[in-house]
């Protein structure tokens, strides 16, 4: 039977080989190409303006089928096959042309229609966009084409419907891999419908938003395998199509769309054949119901980062038996992680490989049914809330790749079964609750480990100084666990990590002199917040490093020159000293954070030239001088954090910040600037901190410092400025509660050049404590708390004027001082509006008048001076304003004689009860005394003025007793008279 049979299948072979070598096989001998179709290439490659890495220098001679990337028929000469296709496209490509090292630019030349035979054309990933950046219409001519791949060309305009000519088109791929925004769109793909024979169909970023109709040109073409239509913009996907003819559909892709409906009503549930199915990035909401009952084919399924809140999990899945790979990451499921594990594994128990369940919402404790997964490869269940501790089952799940468990509330002794992943080669258990100590025991057989993490945990990892490790660590992250006092010995056998964080991590030593060396390719270095001690080394610039944080440690000595390299540096809180280098050498800086450090000397003008510079922090340091002039600075237009403060800095205000619009954050205080505050100060838009305080400032405040409406934070304490106070202090929209948003702390996020993000306050604490204020009556050290610090500082200067009565606007005012001055005029009768105040101080003014009762309304009110001003009148009290400095009250009065009530020793006159709100002002009563007195006072002496005339002038005399005595006759006749006329009446009656 097998001697019957081979001689069979031997025949079979060589009668299938004769075929394709004598029928449209590829040419590869040495015939010539056809002239014609020669000429047609070299005319192509005319209109080819750039070949960065020469992929056309084969394109010579008279054979063009030995040419690199055409293929030709054995039989008839004719080109058959093209392919240009970009293999190796730069790794930040993304439709553009710009930074492209790879790319073949210029245009596709109408000399291709002389290419009648081709039938596979591949130019994707270069930049073909020609003088027009459209698709080209005389590609709809070239109807033999069965392959047409155009993709992450950035092409420009409509989708021409000529291609809809191209009837035997098999595969279509015009979209871009790796675009998040395309410029081309189409308004009608009916011209699909023309395309009979179609199976892979790309579109991918192609804006298709104004076709409403999609599906059902789709289901007109029943050879289609393949479906992806990704970031194009589409909006529904629950139209009706009463018989489906995608039968032998398999793949589809409508990710990233703007489906915005229930996720259950659309219409490709009824596609049973799908075997892949991606629909991350959406809007769908509710409830599966029975829609994935008769997907029995799928086996990937990915529905990630959707709304699906509040959706049902029961029976959700159960029917999928063929899933391998399951995506549920970011749709906030809200149910008990059992209850998934318990149905999954009814229906995908050995088949399941991946199972991404990251930031979910799942809740609950891990089953010990996990362990009945075995063939999973990836279990992600990161970003969730999950309790209780990892179940030693988990241990059978031997071929587990990646497991992630991360920010959850997972508790106790991590299993040693863990240990015995030798597949593993990412482990992150970071952000939990463990507990327990690590030995070599536990890491024994991770002999795959390539990344691991166990930071933010209560663990103990104990290694003796003389194991070696069975792994080669790319990434090792160690934040917060106990791993001293000494440093790692073992770290110095890792020589291909990337990324290393050892802070807090308890390190009580020196760094060794090994440490540089083992890790001077090392991209990420973390190894703050601890108590190493040593320098840096003089070949510190010879290093690969992009983020070195040393901060908070106790090294010493000189900095010297930094990496090229270098993105991110942090060597703050220690001890350095010396001056900086006068070239920094690190043209890709972006972060420079040294405060807290003894450096001494001026500031390098290198500085200047750092044109990605983002944040730059040199405060709490030796240096004195002044700021380099910086006329040509590169780096104005990054610049977004700057602090100098807290050094012996002088010269007026830096002119070159004219330029730094995107300014968020200055601080120049406790330093000797001296000279006028430049009007343009206004021109900073986004200006959301300003601190000029403890300087030598004249002149006056300008005006245009109303015009920063992001303005949160204002100090221009302790300087010589004067005159008044500027006005429309209400532009100060920031300062509001109906405006105020913090950006500055734990939220302030920073975008690098390349993408990735930095958090400058917040979780990593790289700031620290930065600012000093004066508060409450005291200096205070605010880091993140700064965030949500709204704050007006003026003290120590000499403005005049009265207080402009719009500050009270400024209801977001946690902190307002504008003591120490020379303010005349009441307190603002509205200051009772500003309902977030915690701190007023208004002392040592020339404030007059009654402290208004609106102040009663400040219950958030903590610390309150009024002292040494000229207020007069009742205090008011209130249930807050009783309790402010329990201990002497008085002081927040004393040095205003005309104040009294409690709590000063002086008594008001007349009713000591005050109705809040209600009342009249002890101002008024005060009003209505003197004009009594007055009254009485002009009544005396008048009296005296009549009786002095009648004493020394007789003639007046006379005739004053003359007038009395008649006055009195004719007064007592009358009474007489009256008297007997009533008399007579009574007796009458």
């Amino acid at each position: 039977m097998q001697a019957t049979t081979t001689p069979l299948l031997v025949f079979l072979l060589i009668t299938c080989a004769t075929f394709f070598l004598t029928g449209n096989a590829e040419r590869t001998d040495g015939r010539s190409c056809i002239p014609a179709e020669r000429e047609a290439l070299l005319s192509f490659k005319k209109g080819i303006t750039g070949d960065p890495i020469d992929r056309l220098t084969s394109w010579h001679g008279q054979d063009c089928c030995r040419w690199r990337g055409i293929r030709c028929s054995n039989k008839t000469g004719h080109i058959l096959k093209l392919n240009l296709r970009n293999q190796n496209p730069d790794i930040n490509f993304i439709g553009g042309c710009d930074d492209d090292a790879n790319a073949l630019f210029g245009e596709i030349s109408h000399s291709l229609l002389s290419l009648e035979q081709l039938e596979f054309m591949d130019l994707s990933m270069n930049c073909f966009t020609g003088h027009t950046g459209t698709i080209p219409l005389f590609l709809g001519s070239m109807k033999k084409l069965r392959y047409l791949n155009l993709s992450g060309i950035p092409f420009s305009g409509e989708l021409p419907p000529q291609l809809g000519n191209l009837s035997k088109l098999q595969y279509l791929d015009l979209g871009c891999t790796s675009c998040n925004i395309s410029n081309i769109f189409s308004a009608d793909i009916t011209w699909l419908k023309k395309l009979p024979m179609l199976q892979h169909l790309s579109m991918r970023s192609i804006d298709l938003n104004r076709i409403s109709d999609w599906p059902h040109t789709l289901n007109t073409i029943p050879s289609l395998k393949v479906i992806e239509l990704s970031s194009c913009n589409l909006d529904s996907a629950n139209q009706s199509i009463p018989y489906l003819n995608l039968t032998t559909l398999e793949v589809l892709d409508l990710s990233g769309n703007l489906f915005d409906h229930e996720i259950a009503s659309c219409w490709f549930w009824k596609v049973t054949s799908l075997k892949y199915l991606d629909i991350k990035r959406n809007g769908f909401f509710g409830q599966f119901h029975k829609a994935l009952e008769n997907m029995t084919s799928l086996q990937f399924l990915d529905v990630s980062s959707n709304n699906n809140n509040g959706m049902e999990m029961k029976g959700n899945f159960k029917h999928l038996y063929s899933l391998e790979i399951l995506y549920l990451a970011g749709t906030w499921m809200n149910g008990d992680i059992a209850v998934l594990m318990e149905w999954l594994s009814q229906c995908a128990l050995d088949k399941l490989q991946e199972l991404h369940l990251g930031d979910s919402n799942f809740t609950g404790a891990l089953p010990n049914l996990i362990g009945r997964f075995t063939s999973l490869t990836i279990l992600d269940l990161s970003h969730n809330n999950l309790a209780g501790s990892i179940p030693p089952e988990l241990g059978n799940c031997s071929c587990l790749v990646t497991l992630d468990l991360s920010y959850n509330q997972l508790s106790g002794i991590i299993p040693t079964e863990l240990g015995a992943f030798a597949n593993l080669t990412s482990l992150d258990l970071s952000n939990n609750n463990f507990t327990g100590v690590m030995t070599e025991e536990f890491f024994a057989g991770l002999t795959s480990l390539k990344k691991i993490d166990l930071s933010s945990n209560n663990l103990k990892v104990v290694l003796d100084k003389d194991w070696l490790p069975p792994f080669s660590l790319n990434v090792a992250v160690f934040r917060s666990c106990q791993m001293g006092p000494l440093f790692p010995v073992w770290l110095q056998q890792q020589l291909e990590i990337t990324k290393l964080d050892l802070s807090r991590s308890g390190l009580k030593d020196k760094i060794p002199d090994w440490f540089w060396p083992t890790f001077s390719r090392t991209l990420y270095i973390n190894i703050s917040d601890n108590k190493l001690s040593g320098s840096l080394p003089a070949h510190l610039g010879d290093m690969a490093v992009v983020e070195l944080y040393l901060n908070s440690n106790q090294l010493t000595g000189k900095i010297p020159q930094l990496p090229r390299t270098i993105s991110i540096l942090d060597v703050s809180n220690n001890s350095f000293s010396g001056t900086l280098s006068s070239d920094f050498g690190a043209q890709e800086l972006q972060i420079l954070l040294m405060y807290s450090n003894q450096i001494a000397g001026t500031i390098p003008a290198s500085l200047c030239k750092l044109n990605s510079l983002i944040d730059l922090d040199l405060s709490s340091n030796l240096f004195e001088g002044e700021i380099p002039g910086c006329v040509e600075a590169e780096f104005s237009q990054s610049i977004t954090f700057l602090l100098l403060s807290n050094n012996s800095l002088s010269g007026e205000f830096p002119t070159f910040l004219h330029e730094c619009t995107g300014l968020e954050f200055l601080d120049l205080a406790w330093n000797n600037f001296s000279g006028r505050l430049p009007a343009w100060i206004g021109n900073l838009s986004n200006l959301r901190f300003l601190s000029l305080g403890h300087n030598t400032f004249s002149g006056n405040i300008p005006d245009e410092i109303t015009n920063l409406i992001y303005l949160q934070y204002l100090d221009l304490s302790v300087n010589n400025l004067s005159s008044f106070i500027p006005q429309r202090l209400s532009n100060l929209t920031a300062m509001t509660m109906k405006e105020f948003t913090p950006r500055i702390g734990p939220e302030m996020i920073l975008t690098l050049r390349d993408g990735s993000e930095v958090i400058l306050v917040g979780i990593e604490g790289q700031f620290g404590d930065i600012v000093s204020i004066i508060t409450k009556g005291q200096q205070l050290r605010y880091g993140n708390e700064l965030a949500y610090f709204v704050s007006i500082d003026l003290s120590g200067n000499s403005l005049t004027g009265e207080i402009p009565s719009d500050i009270t606007s400024l209801d977001s005012l946690i902190n307002l001082n504008l003591s120490s001055n020379c303010l005349y005029g009441n307190i603002p009768q509205k200051i009772g509006a500003m309902l977030s105040l915690e701190s007023l101080d208004l002392s040592k003014n020339k404030l007059l008048g009654e402290i208004p009762s609106s102040i009663s309304n400040l219950t958030s009110l903590s610390y309150l001076n009024l002292s040494h001003n000229n207020l007069s009148g009742r205090i008011p009290t209130g249930q807050q304003l009783d309790t402010l400095n329990a201990d002497n009250p008085s002081l927040m009065y004393i040095g205003n004689n005309g104040l009294c009530g409690p709590p000063l020793q002086n008594s008001c006159s007349g009713n000591d009860n005050v109705t809040h709100g209600n009342h009249k002002s002890s101002g008024l009563e005060v009003e209505s005394m003197s004009f009594y007195l007055g009254l009485v006072l002009g009544f005396v002496a008048g009296l005296w003025m009549v009786f002095c005339a009648l004493l020394f002038k007789k003639t007046w005399r006379i005739a004053y007793f003359q007038f009395t005595d008649k006055l009195y006759d004719r007064i007592y006749v009358f009474m007489v008279v009256k008297w007997v006329v009533l008399t007579r009446k009574a007796d009458a009656k």
